[in-house]
């Protein structure tokens, strides 16, 4: 799997691949989770990215959104073809957010997850990254339950670092 940078040509097979990906928050959120407008806006932004794995037709079978603000990687949106999850696609895009923020002299990686979906936490925790507190979930409009975001963090060893160990 080698990610590449998404272009504005793969803006509706990441709008399918994300929306198809977050159905499994169905029974909190109504409606879908992201839109073409917002995927442009997100691949326009400096200091941003998704990073996509093809498949073999070509077409995304995963993606994530990074995005850079001084010593701070982001990311957000990952997403996994829901018929290929559990084979390594997501982890490897996580290796890949890692790697393009400690590129970027990120010292940190940052994430949120919703608390209601409570397989995450512990899924990023067995990744390094800790929960460092909570914040409200950005669009109560589309919940149709109480949620909110735990955030969650990572440090991130210089690349000279991991190649030693």
């Amino acid at each position: 799997m080698n990610p590449r940078h998404a272009t504005s040509n793969d803006i509706p097979a990441l709008v399918s691949l994300i929306n198809s990906a977050y159905r499994v928050e169905d029974f909190f959120i109504n409606g879908d989770r992201i839109n073409a407008e917002d995927v442009a806006s997100r691949i326009a932004a400096p200091h941003a990215c998704f990073l996509v794995v093809d498949g073999a037709a070509d077409e995304l079978v995963g993606a994530v959104y990074v995005d850079v603000a001084g010593s701070r990687g982001h990311f957000a949106l990952l997403s996994v073809d829901p018929f290929l999850q559990r084979r390594g696609v997501g982890r490897a895009l996580i290796v890949a957010a890692e790697d393009h923020c400690r590129a970027a002299g990120c010292q940190t990686l940052d994430l949120e997850v919703v608390n209601l979906r409570s397989d995450l936490p512990d899924y990023y925790t067995a990744l390094g990254f800790e929960a460092v507190g909570t914040a409200p979930f950005p669009d109560s409009r589309k919940l149709s339950r109480d949620a909110h975001l735990v955030l969650m963090t990572k440090a991130l060893a210089s690349a000279s670092r991991d190649q030693s160990s």
